[in-house]
């Protein structure tokens, strides 16, 4: 079984689509307004996530800093790097460069690597511009 998280609202219904029975966990992480470091808010995961595959969904991955505490909060309930998949649309080169040095283990799979974040892609489908 697999499991997808954190699914970012603009990827889980087209997950959800495609495989209708997949568990979705959720975390929940904001920048810190005084620190600017990124804090986990909230995570619930399904309770055998530690024996499923882990399908890690970014849209927009800038830094790579949130997606950082992310990974750490599942390896912390013994899900192993190497069954984890990081899926983003629109990586930087810089983002994606912390997170392989970070996490070797982890897969990852995007679309191609951006010189800057698109934030008109967030600002598009939340209707934010």
């Amino acid at each position: 079984g697999a499991c997808a998280l954190p699914a970012g609202e603009a990827m889980e219904q087209g997950l959800r689509d495609c495989c209708r029975s997949i568990r979705i966990g959720k975390i929940l992480i904001q920048s810190d307004e005084e620190t600017q470091r990124a804090k986990v808010y909230y995570a619930k995961f399904p309770p055998d996530i530690y024996r499923r595959k882990v399908l890690l969904m970014y849209p927009i991955l800038s830094t790579g800093n949130t997606v950082i505490e992310d990974v750490k909060v599942p390896v912390g309930c013994d899900v192993q790097q190497g069954v984890m998949i990081l899926l983003s649309l629109f990586p930087t080169l810089m983002g994606a460069k912390s997170i392989i040095l970070e996490f070797p283990e982890i897969t990852n799979l995007t679309t191609e690597l951006h010189p800057v974040a698109p934030t008109h892609f967030g600002q598009k489908y939340f209707g934010t511009d």
